[in-house]
C-alpha cells in the first residue's frame, strides 16, 4: 500500500497538537498508512529544532513541500491569527487539508478562510477536538431532535484560547441554529447562556483558573445526564477524523457550526453582550 503522506504547516513547531498528532500518525492509527512526510514553520529556526528532533524532513517554504505531501495540517493552534496566511499559503494546491483549532480569530477571517477553500476546491475542516467525546456519542444515542437542553464546562489558560472546546460540545449536538447569547462574567469565571431555535437553551461555563474537567450534561424530556470527558481519547479520534477526510476527500463537518462557533465567541466579546441578549 503507497504511503498517504501529511503535510504539517504551523506558525511554530514544537506545540503540544504538532507532537500528539504525529505521535498518533506512528502510534494507533499506524495502520492507516498515513505519514508525515514533511512540514514547514514561519518560525524557520524552531521548526528545524523540531523536524531534527523527530526526524520529519524540513522545507523552507510549502512550495518546496508540496510535492512532497498529499494532504495538509495547518496548526498553529494558539495563533489563529495566522491561520489566514498560512491557508493561502496551502490552498492553492487544491489539497485536502485541516485546519487546527481556534480556526479564526474573528468571524469575517472564518468566511473568508472557506470562501478561499472554495476558491482553489479544496476539502477543508476545523474543530476542536472536544467534537469526539461521550457526549457526543450519548447524543447519537438518544437522537439530536430530543436534546432541549445543555450545560457544558472547560478550563483553559484563556477565554480567547479555550472557550472554544466547551461551544465546541454544544454546538456539534445542538446545531448551527444558535439565535441569541448573554454572557455573564469577563474575569476567571465567564458563563455564556444561548438560546437555540425552537425554545432550546444552553449554557457554557468557561473557567479559566480553576481545575475544571471538560464535561457536559443533557437534558431530554426524560432526563438529565452528567458526562465527565476523557481526554485521554480526544486527540486520536480527531486525528483519525481528519485522516476520513484525507481517504474519502469529503469534509464530515457540517460548516455552518463552525462559523456558528466563532460567531458566538464573536458575540461573547461584544461589550453588549454582559447582562443583555444580543442577536447571533
Amino acid at each position: 500500500m503507497a504511503e498517504k503522506r501529511i503535510g504539517f504547516v504551523d506558525y511554530r513547531l514544537d506545540n503540544f497538537h504538532s507532537n500528539v498528532y504525529l505521535k498518533h500518525a506512528r502510534g494507533e492509527l499506524k495502520g492507516r498508512g498515513h505519514v508525515v512526510a514533511g512540514c514547514f514553520a514561519l518560525d524557520e529556526e524552531e521548526g528545524r529544532t523540531w523536524a531534527e528532533a523527530n526526524e520529519v524532513p524540513y522545507f523552507d517554504s510549502v512550495a518546496a513541500l508540496d510535492p512532497e505531501v498529499d494532504f495538509y495540517f495547518v496548526l498553529a493552534p494558539s495563533n489563529p491569527e495566522v491561520h489566514l496566511e498560512l491557508c493561502e499559503m496551502v490552498f492553492p494546491f487544491g489539497k485536502p487539508t485541516y485546519v487546527d483549532k481556534t480556526f479564526a480569530p474573528d468571524l469575517a477571517t472564518a468566511e473568508r478562510i472557506f470562501e478561499l477553500a472554495d476558491e482553489h476546491g479544496v476539502p477543508m475542516q476545523t474543530t476542536s477536538a472536544l467534537r469526539y467525546t461521550q457526549v457526543q456519542d450519548y447524543v447519537e444515542e438518544v437522537g439530536r431532535e430530543a436534546v432541549r437542553h445543555m450545560v457544558s464546562w472547560g478550563d483553559g489558560g484563556s477565554f480567547g484560547e479555550y472557550a472554544i472546546h466547551p461551544v465546541e460540545l454544544v454546538v456539534s449536538r445542538m446545531g448551527a441554529e444558535a439565535e441569541s447569547l448573554m454572557r455573564r462574567g469577563t474575569g476567571d469565571e465567564s458563563q455564556l447562556l444561548i438560546n437555540f431555535s425552537g425554545g432550546r437553551t444552553a449554557v457554557v461555563n468557561v473557567y479559566t483558573k480553576a481545575r475544571t474537567p471538560f464535561a457536559a450534561s443533557v437534558t431530554t424530556s426524560e432526563a438529565t445526564r452528567l458526562i465527565e470527558v476523557d481526554t485521554a481519547a480526544i486527540f486520536v479520534r480527531l486525528a483519525a477524523a481528519v485522516l476520513d477526510l484525507f481517504d474519502s476527500g469529503k469534509p464530515d463537518i457540517d460548516r455552518a457550526e463552525s462559523l456558528m462557533i466563532r460567531r458566538i465567541l464573536d458575540a461573547a466579546d461584544e461589550p453588549e453582550a454582559l447582562g443583555n441578549f444580543v442577536p447571533l
